[in-house]
């Protein structure tokens, strides 16, 4: 099921946890992808994509998925995002490291997801390369 496309209210609290309104927040990398602005470090484009898979915008996520490890396609399957806490951070002037805990509903059914995600610096822009399941 490939989902559309959804609208938040620019006042409305982000989807990725921070206090910021979603314009303020995710919003601003959204949008600004078209205009060639992109997040300026691992943790706001970790945060930009879980807002991403919310609104279940694959343009984005493919467009910020490193070219090497990014699917010929996506398909998001039919998932309630719930809620994305950040648990670790790190970051050099190439590379980054985002450790995340995602809490989201299929079916009704509750889970998590807690990964440990690689980001890379290229050509002026942060890039998502991979994930790895943490228990």
């Amino acid at each position: 099921m490939i989902l559309k496309k959804l609208k938040l209210n620019g006042t409305r609290q982000c989807a990725c946890g921070s206090t910021q309104s979603f314009d303020a927040c995710c919003g601003q990398w959204l949008d600004g992808l078209a205009m060639g602005r992109h997040a300026t470090s691992p943790e706001i484009l970790m945060r930009s994509r879980y807002s991403a898979y919310v609104l279940g915008d694959i343009a984005y996520l493919m467009a910020t998925w490193h070219p090497s490890t990014a699917p010929g396609e996506l398909e998001l399957p039919p998932t309630q995002w719930v809620s994305l806490r950040i648990l670790h951070v790190e970051q050099s002037l190439e590379a980054g490291v985002v450790e995340f805990l995602a809490i989201y509903k299929v079916n009704g059914k509750a889970a998590k997801m807690h990964e440990v995600s690689r980001f890379s610096f290229e050509n002026a822009r942060w890039l998502y390369i991979d994930g790895q399941i943490a228990e």
